[in-house]
C-alpha cells in the first residue's frame, strides 16, 4: 500500500531544519504484515531527542530511514501467527522488540533483547528485512517502528495493548518519554519514599522522571537544566529544588541542598559533561543512572577509586530497565490518578508536514514533547 511518511535522506544536515529539510514528506510503499506482525494506523507520534540524535549524526543509522519510535494507533490487520492482538485494538509502540527467548528476555530484561538489538542496529524488522521501499529502493525502519508515517507494519513483539478510553496522544508518549523516564526512577534508580534524587536534563524523559520521583515519595527532588523555563515546569511537576547548571556553583549548591549529594542522580542528556555532573552529585553509597545516548565516540572519565572506596554505582537504563507490558499499565494508572500528569509534557501538536520545524523547536529547547496528529 502507499503511505505518506517522513524520510530521513541524509545524516548530519545542518539546521535550521525548516530550511535544510533533512526529512522529506512523500508517498512510499509499505508491505503488509508477515508472520507475527501487524499493520497499524498511526494516530499520534511523539518527536523525541533520540530521533534528533539520528538526524544530527550523534546516533548514526542507515538511510534512507523512516524515523519515529514513540507512537500509538489502531491495528488494521494482523499477520499469520499473531495471537495477542486483533483488528481494532489500540496499541502503543515500544522501541525495543523483545523476542521472549534470548537470555536477557528469559531473565526478565526485554530492553536488552539480543535479536531486538541486532535488528534495530540494522534498521530492519526483528523478523528480518524491511517492509518499506521507494521505487524499488530499500527504506529502513527506526527501531522496527518507523512511525512518522500514516501506517506502519510492526512486530507484535513491539506492542503493548491499551484500553480504548486512553487518549492516543497520551498513549503515544508512554512508549518512550514516560517508559524511559519513570522506568529509570522506579526500576533502575530504586527511588523510594524519603530518599533524595537529582534529575539532570529536563526534556520529556527528564520531566517524566521528575513526576515519577514525586509519585515515588522522594523527599528532595533537585531538577537540573540550563533553561529557566524547563526549571519552572519541573517545579510545577514536583521538583523541590531547581538548579541552573550554567551557574559555576551549581554542584556545590546541590550538595548543600542534599547534605553532600543525592541517593540517586539520573541523567537524561546524552552529554558526557552532564553525566559527569550527575556522578559528582551522587553521595557515597549512592547510584548514578544514565538514560542518555551520547555519540558512540564520547568517553566518560571518573575517579575509579570512588567505585570501591565510596561503594558507588554507575548504571545504564535502557527502556527504563522495564517490562513494558507491566510498566505502561502502571504509569497509565498513575496518570489517571493525577499523580503523573503526563499531559503537561505536550507543548505542541503538529502535522506531519511540519516535522522539520518541530525538530528545530526540539533542538533549541522551545518544546518538551511535540505530538504529530496524523489526522491533521
Amino acid at each position: 500500500m502507499k503511505v505518506k511518511a517522513a524520510i530521513l535522506e541524509e545524516i548530519g544536515r545542518p539546521g535550521p531544519y525548516a530550511e535544510t529539510r533533512p526529512l522529506t514528506i512523500e508517498e512510499i510503499d509499505l508491505e503488509g504484515p508477515r508472520e507475527g506482525e501487524v499493520l497499524i494506523k498511526i494516530e499520534a507520534a511523539g518527536l523525541c531527542h533520540s530521533d534528533l540524535s539520528v538526524i544530527n549524526g550523534d546516533r548514526p543509522r542507515q538511510v534512507p530511514m523512516v524515523l519515529g519510535h514513540e507512537s500509538a494507533g489502531v491495528i488494521q490487520e494482523v499477520g499469520p501467527g499473531v495471537t495477542r492482538f486483533a483488528p481494532g485494538d489500540h496499541v502503543i509502540t515500544v522501541f525495543v522488540p523483545s523476542c521472549g527467548h534470548c537470555p536477557p528476555c528469559r531473565a526478565g530484561r526485554p530492553a536488552l533483547c539480543e535479536p531486538g538489538a541486532a535488528s534495530n542496529g540494522a534498521g530492519e524488522m526483528i523478523g528480518g528485512g524491511t517492509r518499506l521501499s521507494r521505487n524499488g529502493q530499500t527504506i529502513y525502519h527506526m527501531t522496527g517502528v518507523g512511525c512518522f508515517a500514516e501506517y506502519a507494519t510492526v512486530s507484535q513483539n513491539s506492542l503493548v495493548k491499551v484500553d480504548k478510553d486512553v487518549p492516543l496522544d497520551i498513549a503515544a508518549v508512554m512508549g518512550c518519554a514516560v517508559l524511559t523516564g519513570a522506568g529509570a526512577v522506579f526500576n533502575t534508580g530504586d527511588v523510594t519514599p524519603g530518599c533524595t534524587t537529582a534529575v539532570v536534563g529536563l526534556g520529556g524523559v527528564g520531566l517524566s522522571a521528575v513526576m515519577a520521583a514525586h509519585a515515588a515519595g522522594a523527599e528532595k527532588i533537585v531538577a537540573v537544566d540550563i533553561l529557566p523555563d524547563k526549571l519552572k515546569i519541573a517545579q510545577e511537576l514536583g521538583a523541590t529544588h531547581v538548579i541552573n547548571s550554567k551557574d559555576p556553583d551549581a554542584l556545590e549548591e546541590l550538595r548543600q541542598i542534599t547534605d553532600g549529594g543525592v541517593d540517586a542522580a539520573l541523567d537524561f542528556t546524552g552529554n558526557v559533561h552532564a553525566l559527569g555532573f550527575a556522578y559528582q552529585a551522587t553521595r557515597r553509597g549512592g547510584a548514578t543512572v544514565t538514560a542518555g545516548l551520547p555519540h558512540p565516540d564520547a568517553k566518560l572519565e571518573i575517579p575509579a577509586v570512588t567505585l570501591t572506596a565510596e561503594e558507588r554505582v554507575l548504571k545504564g537504563s535502557y527502556l527504563g530497565s522495564g517490562i513494558p507490558t507491566r510498566d505502561i499499565p502502571l504509569f497509565l494508572k498513575l496518570f489517571a490518578q493525577g499523580r503523573m500528569p503526563v499531559d503537561r509534557l505536550m507543548t505542541h501538536k503538529i502535522a506531519l508536514d511540519d516535522i522539520n520545524e518541530g525538530f528545530d523547536r526540539l533542538h533549541s529547547g522551545q518544546a518538551i514533547r511535540q505530538v504529530i496528529d496524523m489526522s491533521s
